[in-house]
């Protein structure tokens, strides 16, 4: 019996009649994996590095080439210049300043030069265009000073110099417009929301079990500040490769999955961690997926947390996404709030937290197929009142096993 234990642990395990002999090295006795095991591992591998359509943290993993028109980017240059990373916008924003307080620099010390100022820096009787100009040097300070009203009142403009005037004017307006533009630009990079998704949380995995004797998908958002997300929302897409009926392939199809929309339970108040729930009828698409489905199909589930930052009255949107192997069948989320002395206590150590429950591994529509036929027995089978007490009891223990294994034999249906 050793022997025969001995040798059958040398051996892969295979079934029916793909059943092959072990493949032997040369070198070792150790069996060499065939070619269909060498590619059900690679489906495996490959299976466990599967794309993120929004990354946990909310980035959207998508990025845009070959594009031609890219002129559409300068016509909206404001939103161009937020957009673009600190380090560039920083850059951008000195070279701004500098580059127009050089150019009217090179300007000043131009009409200086047609003059004849620079050559007339001893005589007293000349009147240049700008006191104490004695170069380039000086020019470009003077381009500073007046740029930025600072007037330090050692060099000054004199009233004998017409084109010196025109030109303080153009300076003084061209600068009110590029302070407006940049200062602009800064305060809204600045005060942009994006930071204030950073303390809007989701958990990290979705589940599916029984609430109200419903299948239902759920995941828990939470808010880790004190100043609330008013006129908060949630959304949830599903993300899923289709083919239409006319041979279309979609690779990236967007299905909406519904949280409450139709009964208002997507408005949320988010003063403490909640439990978003999609329940899982003929309208989900989730409708006909059972567990053991639902470990072989491929999809995301992009959810969306919208609002209005309650400190400084700006949009915020925070989104987070679920692979298939982020989706536990058959769990529930662990209980944060408890009651205090006073007030209510959130413990963020049991928020990702969850915890198995019996649930049917069959697909919600197996499931209400079963619970219909059991309703449809029980309703047949209500005895008459004249009917004598131990029939009664009878009828009932009847019920209660139909009951159970109707419950049975979807599971079963499910895992053939």
């Amino acid at each position: 019996m050793a022997k025969e234990n001995s040798n059958s642990s040398n051996v892969f395990e295979t079934s029916g009649s793909d059943a092959k002999p072990p493949i032997f090295s040369r070198h070792s006795k150790l069996p060499v994996p065939t070619k269909k095991q060498r590619e059900t591992e690679r489906r495996d591998k490959k299976s466990r590095r599967r794309q993120r359509y929004v990354e946990k943290d909310g980035r959207c993993n998508v990025q845009h080439g070959n594009v031609r028109e890219t002129y559409r980017y300068l016509t909206d240059i404001f939103t161009t210049l937020v957009d673009l990373k600190w380090r560039v916008s920083l850059l951008v924003f000195i070279l701004a300043y500098a580059i127009t307080w050089l150019f009217f620099g090179v300007i000043w010390w131009f009409i200086a030069y047609c003059r004849g100022d620079l050559d007339h820096l001893e005589d007293q009787n000349w009147t240049p265009c700008v006191n104490n100009l004695n170069g380039f040097v000086s020019a470009f300070l003077f381009s500073i000073e007046t740029e930025t009203t600072i007037g330090y009142g050692h060099r000054v403009i004199t009233d004998k110099c017409p084109e010196g005037i025109v030109l303080l004017l153009l300076q003084a307006i061209l600068g009110s417009m590029v302070n407006a533009f940049m200062v602009g630009c800064m305060f809204v990079k600045i005060s942009q929301p994006n930071k204030r998704a950073e303390t809007l949380v989701f958990s990290s995995h979705a589940v599916i079990s029984l609430r109200d004797d419903r299948l239902c998908l759920m995941f828990r958002v939470g808010d880790l500040r004190n100043s609330h997300i008013v006129e908060a929302s949630i959304r949830a897409k599903l993300i899923k490769s289709k083919q239409t009926l006319e041979g279309e392939f979609i690779p990236l199809n967007q299905t909406d999955i519904n949280v409450g929309f139709e009964t208002g339970d997507d408005r949320l108040f988010l003063v403490s961690p909640l439990i978003i729930s999609h329940e899982i009828n003929e309208h989900s698409p989730f409708w006909e997926v059972s567990k053991h489905q639902l470990e072989k199909d491929e999809f995301e589930i992009v959810v969306i947390l919208e609002g209005m930052v309650e400190a400084t009255g700006m949009t915020c949107q925070a989104r987070s996404s679920y692979l298939v192997d982020e989706v536990l069948w058959g769990h529930r989320f662990m209980s944060v709030l408890t009651l205090e002395d006073g007030f209510y206590e959130v413990d963020y150590n049991s928020f990702h937290q969850t915890f198995e429950v019996p649930t049917p591994s069959c697909s919600a529509r197996e499931l209400a197929e079963a619970t219909a036929r059991m309703d449809a027995h029980l309703y047949w089978s209500i005895p008459s009142q004249l009917d004598e007490k131990v029939e009664e009891g009878t009828e009932k223990e009847a019920g209660s096993k139909e009951r159970n294994g109707s419950l049975t034999n979807c599971e079963n249906e499910s895992k053939l």
